[in-house]
């Protein structure tokens, strides 16, 4: 897959729900209905991060839910691509970007959201052809203005802005033309999680759906 193609099916993800959920699952039993809630609430694309020993088993649960995609978070070596492709993950969200990392996506076929904080390392991207990037993390890189003002000279990317997105600042982030999704973690409280609430986490996944997009 070159990086052409990675950036094609990454938008293709982005647009499938202006939120993406961020997921630190610590017990492989939620997966299935946690998946199952946000699906049914409009958000089928899922970022499982790899911080817990359960995340691979997380999300080769997850990736058995109809109408759901999932991929992995906070990929940071080749090896880490090889352990999500082989757990079912069909997407993955890293924090930064690298050579080594970025050939691995491309080698594995994964569509990748490949991390930036600044113009020189968004424009290092788009120089290997990412049209679609993540900007993390947001809100201590600058915020929606930080990404406002990246976007003026640099407006054929399209990002994911991570880090400190919540209900309170959501749709300045959607409101902006370089936006096409944001990853949020409020969709799914681990408070909701531990005691199974999946109606609730339905719920706010339903609200997050009908996010309007700028």
């Amino acid at each position: 897959m070159t990086p052409h193609d990675v950036s094609q099916a990454s938008e293709a993800i982005c647009r499938l729900a202006p939120v993406i959920p961020v997921l630190v699952v610590d017990d492989p039993a939620h997966a299935r209905p946690l998946a199952q809630a946000l699906v049914a609430g409009g958000l089928p694309a899922l970022e499982v991060t790899l911080r817990t020993p359960a995340a691979l088993e997380v999300i080769a649960e997850m990736a058995r839910v109809e109408g759901g995609t999932v991929g992995a978070g906070t990929l940071l070596t080749p090896d880490d691509i090889t352990r999500a492709v082989e757990a079912g993950a069909r997407f993955g969200v890293s924090p930064g970007a690298t050579d080594r990392l970025l050939d691995a996506a491309e080698d594995a076929d994964l569509p990748l959201l490949p991390g930036a904080a600044t113009a020189t390392e968004a424009m290092r991207l788009l120089e290997r052809g990412y049209t679609v990037q993540k900007f993390f993390p947001a809100e201590a890189s600058g915020g929606a203005p930080a990404l406002k003002a990246i976007g003026a000279p640099l407006p054929q990317i399209r990002f994911c802005p991570t880090g400190g997105v919540s209900p309170s600042n959501v749709g300045v982030y959607l409101g902006l033309a370089n936006t096409l999704c944001v990853g949020g973690s409020w969709v799914a409280p681990a408070d909701k999680m531990r005691a199974g609430d999946w109606d609730a986490i339905t719920a706010l996944a339903r609200e997050a759906s009908r996010l309007p997009r700028g």
